[in-house]
């Protein structure tokens, strides 16, 4: 998907550059809050404080802010005009990321304990609270006119970031074997809900709040959601197969805590002899460190592993066609062209 004439290099740097534009920004967003949450969201955010530098090893990429940056410049609108949307959109996938650790039970997040682990489940539902609200103001204050449709891009986004949720919780209930279990385009859906829509407002708006008409917004929104099912399937090949010095997190991870993640999906609905031993071993319960180690071995046996890497570059593809398929900027195009890539690649 990269482009001819872009450079490996080029990523990092756009990432880099677009972090440091939204910062700013969004040290005053996190400051605004109480006090109390305001240490938390610091917390969450991997810094030392809510004015304080970055704990190494404990922040994202700053995909999301680097999508909507780049939305806008795509449009031919300044970097800035965006800044309200990055914002909002990382309070929000922060927000996202201190309930989902609560629900999930997680203890550990890149490396050190989670919000709710730190200080207590009661303070960082409260935390998240805050800054779903923070996310919204922001987005209602922006300048140049036009809030109205990126406050409603947002609240569409929410909306189908709880639907994501409230799938993915169910799915724990469901076996992993049967006429009830779940199949890989319910999985697809809940991670398009889930972790495509964000990506998607994140670009849809920088576009809006660039100034884009409805078609330039509405395929950059798409690329990003299609980037997002692509990301959530790369995503999930490293929960099973990343290395824990890059991940932070154990290796098979996803296996021993019996997520339900696409590989794992794609490998039972796959059949044969491999899917079947997956399915009985998995059926039987918890599973101790070689019971993990045999399942994803059998996983990548029966396809899973091929099959989510598939998944990831069709969507990778799909989020190039929608880019393509619309006029923009040359410049922030390639960047972009570039950077989705370079964050699936990165496990695939």
């Amino acid at each position: 998907m990269t482009s001819p004439t872009a450079s490996p290099a080029t990523a990092p740097r756009t990432l880099a550059r677009c972090r440091a534009l939204v910062r700013p920004a969004l040290y005053r967003a996190v400051r605004r809050l109480h006090p109390w949450h305001g240490e938390i969201a610091a917390f969450s955010l991997g810094w030392d404080g809510v004015d304080g530098g970055d704990v190494p090893g404990a922040q994202g990429k700053g995909v999301r802010q680097a999508l909507a940056v780049l939305g806008a410049e795509a449009v031919g609108a300044e970097a800035r005009s965006a800044v309200p949307g990055a914002v909002a959109v990382e309070l929000v996938h922060t927000f996202s990321l201190l309930h989902d650790d609560i629900m999930d039970g997680d203890e550990t997040r890149r490396r050190r304990a989670t919000a709710w682990k730190a200080y207590g489940t009661g303070p960082a539902v409260l935390a998240g609270d805050a800054l779903f609200a923070q996310a919204v103001r922001t987005l209602a204050e922006a300048p140049g006119g036009h809030c109205v449709p990126a406050v409603r891009l947002l609240a569409g986004t929410l909306t189908d970031l709880v639907h994501g949720q409230a799938d993915d919780l169910l799915f724990e209930s469901r076996p992993w074997t049967g006429p009830d279990a779940v199949q890989p385009h319910e999985y697809r859906l809940m991670a398009e809900h889930k972790t495509g829509a964000l990506l998607g407002c994140a670009a849809g708006l920088g576009a809006l709040l660039g100034g884009a008409g409805r078609t330039e917004a509405d395929a950059l929104a798409t690329a990003g959601r299609h980037f997002g099912v692509a990301f959530q399937a790369a995503d999930d090949v490293l929960g099973i197969w990343g290395d824990p010095a890059v991940t932070g997190k154990p290796v098979h991870g996803d296996l021993g805590r019996g997520k339900k993640t696409y590989p794992v999906l794609a490998a039972l609905a796959a059949g044969g002899p491999a899917a079947t031993e997956l399915g009985a071993l998995l059926r039987g319960g918890p599973l101790d460190e070689g019971a993990v180690r045999r399942a994803a071995g059998l996983v990548e046996e029966a396809g899973g592993r091929a099959a989510a890497t598939s998944e990831a570059h069709r969507h990778l593809e799909r989020a190039r066609a929608c880019l393509e398929s619309v006029p923009l900027a040359p410049a922030a195009l390639e960047e972009m062209l570039t950077l989705l890539p370079y964050v699936v690649e990165r496990t695939v």
